[in-house]
């Protein structure tokens, strides 16, 4: 078997091409400090002095020859595998993933769910395999889309907002026109039955999975209740602001019994506190738990005393430890 060529310094060719940009040309031998970036949008790399030089003002069309996707700066960022095919398929995963977010329990039955799951990996594996891109692309828009209406009660209304209001002349002629290019464009799709069709041939979610469970919108957050539905009002009494009591009268007014801060309403609610308290305790009620709780604690006792006959150190009650 031939062996890998090298250059200068025992470094393997591959190795070597992979650290110039292909763009200035530029090595990373020459420029230890050099970072190469990714855009997703097409997976070719480029150092990032071109970056900044080719689209610090604004998109441009990819330098690479025979690209022509448009590239922003804002979406370059470090390559994190060293295969680029790699590097494109983590990311479509990740994306995918973030639309297709359901789990076992939102369907019905288990042979639904593993429906979904292969939908999910045929999606997948078309956006890396390139099969049906633009299909595909429009089809996971539009459920994620779908998605994100089933969660916002807004956009109800504001669809009711718009079919109550009659539309204008200048905008039914944009409706009709912009139906007749959907019924264009999917004629123009050919006879080939797509996989991704709902079962009424309609198109409005992108996606139709069997025996999912309608998504309901949670319930607006309640008000921090630091209590968790105790009431501290009291119950059998209520607290005025003054009581004139005859052996009160001289304590409220002696400025011997008085200290900065020291509220007179505060002893009125601990007084009566103290002399209502009995009101909600049912002795019948006590009698029967407590009854409950001793012939529970028979069993406990019973292991107890079989534990210490087993020849068990005493222990010492005067002794803290």
């Amino acid at each position: 078997m031939s062996k890998p060529a090298h250059r200068a310094g025992g470094a393997p060719k591959a190795a070597v091409d992979s650290d110039i940009c292909p763009v200035c040309k530029s090595s990373r031998y020459l420029n230890p400090n050099m970072k190469f970036l990714v855009n997703p949008e097409c997976y070719h790399k480029m150092c990032e002095s071109c970056v900044d030089r080719i689209f610090s003002h604004g998109p441009a069309p990819c330098p690479i020859a025979g690209c022509k996707r448009t590239l922003r700066k804002m979406r370059f960022r470090e390559q994190t595998f060293e295969d680029l095919k790699v590097e494109r398929e983590v990311d479509i995963r990740r994306r995918v993933a973030k639309v297709f977010n359901k789990r076992e329990e939102d369907f019905e039955t288990l042979k639904d769910y593993n429906d979904y799951l292969e939908t999910v990996e045929e999606v997948t594996w078309n956006l890396i395999l390139k099969i049906d891109v633009e299909a595909t692309e429009r089809r996971l828009r539009q459920f994620e889309e779908a998605q994100k209406a089933e969660l916002n009660p807004n956009v109800a209304r504001r669809e009711t907002q718009s079919d109550s209001s009659a539309p204008s002349d200048a905008s039914r002629v944009v409706l009709k026109k912009g139906a007749t290019q959907r019924k264009a464009l999917s004629a123009s799709s050919g006879n080939t039955p797509n996989p991704y069709s709902s079962q009424d041939g309609t198109e409005d979610t992108g996606f139709t999975f069997r025996g999912l469970k309608k998504r309901t919108a949670p319930e607006p957050q309640k008000p921090f209740d630091p209590y968790s539905g105790w009431s501290v009002e009291p119950q059998f009494y209520i607290l005025q602001d003054d009581y004139n009591v005859e052996w009160l009268t001289q304590s409220k007014n002696d400025i011997q019994h008085l200290a900065g801060g020291y509220n007179i309403k505060d002893f009125y609610s601990q007084a009566l506190c103290e002399a209502f308290s009995g009101f909600g305790v049912f002795i019948e009620d006590e009698i029967v738990a407590r009854d409950r709780q001793v012939s529970g604690d028979e069993t406990l006792a019973t292991q107890m005393a079989a534990t210490a006959g087993t020849g068990a150190k005493d222990v010492r009650m005067d002794d803290v430890f």
